[in-house]
C-alpha cells in the first residue's frame, strides 16, 4: 500500500523521501522488520523505538517514523522518513488504514471498568448469537472469531494487532465485536480513532495503581472516561459511586441501567436461583424492557451485568426473546463456570487467584447457603509469598475444607508454596488437607461431596495448563472432572 494512503488521517511531516513509497507491513517491533516494511519507533516504558532505527536501515525498511529528528539523521537518503508527535496515536490511525478501517465495517461494542468486564462480554456475545448474529470477541481469555481462537498477548491488544483482528473478523463475516476496553489500552492509544458504536461503563474501584500502570486513582479514572469521548452511546452503571466523574466530559448519547434507582433500565425483585444445584439470579426490569430474567452465573453482580447485555442489545434492536434465551444459556469458561456433576452437589470453577477475588467468590457462593462450602486450589510459583499467606487466610476464614494441591508451581516444589499458604491458613484456623496432584484432589473432592456441597477450584479458571519447572503440561479441569465422574460411576 503507498504510504500516502496510509497516513491519509494522521499529522505528520516528510522530511526526507517521498509520500508515493510501497509499504509492504507495519512493525513497531524491530525483530519483525522484513525489507519494504515501516518501522514505527515506539517509545514504551521498557524500551525505546528509536534506537533501533539502524537494525531497520540494515533489514531493509522502506518507511521509518519517529518522534525526534534528531535520531533520524544518519538515515540514508532513500528511506522516507517521517516526523509525528506520537508514534503509538500515529500506529493506531495507520493501522486502521493499512487494513481499510475494518473497524468501520462492523458494529463495535467496547467495555471498561473494573470487574465484570471478561464475563459481560461473552454475555452479549450469547445474546447476539442467540439472536443469529456472528460475533467477534476480544478481551482477557483471548480472541474469538465465532469459535476460532486468535492469539492475543493483552486485554487490549496493541492497534496494529486489533485491526488486523478486526479485518480477520470482518472478513469471516461477523457484524459485531465485543471487546474489553483497559484502561491501559485507552491511555497506550491502542483504541486511538475508533469511534465505538457502544462504549459501557460496568464499574470502579482502585486497581492497576503503580509505577508501570496509573499513578494515581484519579489517572485510572480519567482513562476510563476516555471512552466515552469516543463512542456514539455510553452505557452506565449509574448506581456506581464514580460514575459522574467516569462520565465527566462525554461526548455521546448516554443510556443508563440501575439496580436502585431511575434508569433507561432498572432491575427489581432480585432473587438467587438454585435449580438442582444450577446457581444463578433471577430479577424482573422496568424500562426499555418489561420482563423476567433469569441468569445461571451466581450472585449479585450478574444482575448488573445481565442489565448491561440487554440495554446493549436492546439498543441494538435485537428482541427481547432472543435477549433472554440468550442470557438464560451463557456460561463464562473459568468465572464462576458450574460444571454438571451431581444433582446433591455443586462443582464450580472459577480465576480466583489471589485475595480479593477469592473473596468475592466465595462471598457470593456463600449467599447460596451451602452445607459445606470446599476449596481446592494453590499457588503460582515465582511469585509473592503474601498472595499466598491472603489466599490461606481468606479460604480459612470462609471455606469449610481446603484441599491444597497443585496450581502453576513453576521453579518452586508445590510443598514450599503450599507451606506459605498454611501459615495464612493457621490465622483462621481452617481445616485443610494436602494432595499434591491436582487431578487426585478433584477426584477426592468428588468421592467425598455430600448433599448441599459446593465445591469450587480456584486459580486455573480458562487455563488448560500447569507449568512444572520451566514446561507447560496440557492440563484442563473440565477434562479432570469428567475423567473423576466416569472412575467414580457418578
Amino acid at each position: 500500500m503507498k504510504l500516502s494512503r496510509i497516513c491519509g488521517e494522521i499529522k505528520y511531516r516528510c522530511i526526507q523521501g517521498t509520500m508515493e513509497a510501497e509499504v509492504a507491513d507495519i512493525v513497531y517491533d524491530s525483530r519483525k522488520i522484513e525489507k519494504g516494511t515501516m518501522f514505527v519507533c515506539m517509545v514504551g516504558a521498557v524500551t525505546d523505538g528509536h534506537k533501533y532505527i539502524g537494525d531497520a536501515v540494515k533489514k531493509g525498511a522502506s518507511v521509518i517514523v519517529a518522534e525526534r529528528e534528531e535520531e533520524t539523521r544518519q538515515i540514508p537518503e532513500g528511506i522516507t522518513v517521517l516526523l509525528v508527535d506520537s508514534a503509538r496515536y500515529a500506529l493506531a490511525l495507520m493501522s486502521a488504514a493499512f487494513f481499510g478501517y475494518p473497524d468501520r465495517e462492523l458494529v463495535t461494542i467496547g467495555l471498561t471498568g473494573t470487574k465484570g468486564k471478561t464475563t459481560t462480554t461473552y454475555m452479549i456475545k450469547s445474546v447476539l448469537e442467540e439472536a443469529g448474529k456472528k460475533v467477534g470477541l476480544i478481551g482477557t481469555i483471548g480472541a474469538l472469531v465465532g469459535e476460532e481462537q486468535l492469539p492475543a498477548k493483552n486485554t487490549t491488544p496493541e492497534s496494529y494487532e486489533l485491526h488486523k483482528m478486526f479485518r480477520a473478523m470482518a472478513d469471516a463475516g461477523c457484524e459485531y465485536v465485543v471487546m474489553e476496553v483497559s484502561s491501559q489500552g485507552l491511555k497506550m492509544d491502542r483504541v486511538a480513532g475508533i469511534v465505538f458504536d457502544y462504549g459501557i461503563f460496568t464499574n470502579l474501584s482502585p486497581d492497576h495503581i503503580g509505577p508501570t500502570e496509573h499513578a494515581t486513582f484519579e489517572e485510572y479514572m480519567e482513562c476510563k472516561s476516555m471512552l466515552f469521548r469516543q463512542c456514539k452511546t455510553g452505557i452506565a452503571n449509574i448506581d456506581d459511586e464514580h460514575v459522574k466523574k467516569v462520565l465527566s466530559g462525554h461526548t455521546c448519547e448516554l443510556k443508563t441501567l440501575s439496580c436502585k434507582g431511575d434508569a433507561d433500565l432498572t432491575a427489581g425483585a432480585v432473587g438467587f436461583l438454585d435449580e438442582e444445584r444450577k446457581l444463578g439470579m433471577h430479577f424482573t426490569t422496568a424500562g426499555c424492557m418489561n420482563v423476567y430474567a433469569k441468569v445461571y452465573i451466581p450472585g449479585r453482580f450478574s444482575v448488573y451485568n445481565s442489565l448491561v447485555t440487554m440495554l446493549t442489545c436492546h439498543l441494538a434492536g435485537i428482541s427481547d426473546e432472543d435477549i433472554l434465551r440468550g442470557l438464560a444459556k451463557v456460561q463464562v469458561k473459568g468465572r464462576v463456570e458450574m460444571v454438571p456433576v451431581s444433582k446433591d452437589f455443586t462443582v464450580i470453577i472459577d480465576y480466583a487467584h489471589n485475595e480479593v477475588s477469592t473473596r468475592s467468590v466465595l462471598t457470593t457462593l456463600l449467599e447460596y447457603k451451602p452445607k459445606r462450602l470446599i476449596c481446592v486450589y494453590g499457588g503460582g510459583g515465582n511469585r509473592s509469598k503474601l498472595r499466598r499467606y491472603d489466599m490461606g487466610e481468606v479460604t480459612g476464614e470462609l471455606a469449610d475444607l481446603c484441599v491444597l494441591t497443585c496450581d502453576n508451581p513453576r521453579d518452586e516444589e508445590i510443598s514450599d508454596i503450599n507451606n506459605d499458604i498454611k501459615i495464612g491458613l493457621a490465622k483462621s484456623d481452617g481445616k485443610y488437607i494436602e494432595i499434591d496432584d491436582r487431578k487426585e484432589a478433584i477426584k477426592y473432592c468428588l468421592a467425598n461431596g455430600r448433599e448441599g456441597d459446593m465445591i469450587v477450584l480456584l486459580g486455573k479458571g480458562h487455563e488448560d495448563y500447569q507449568e512444572i519447572k520451566g514446561v507447560k503440561y496440557h492440563f484442563d479441569e473440565r477434562e479432570a472432572i469428567a475423567q473423576a465422574k466416569e472412575e467414580l460411576g457418578l
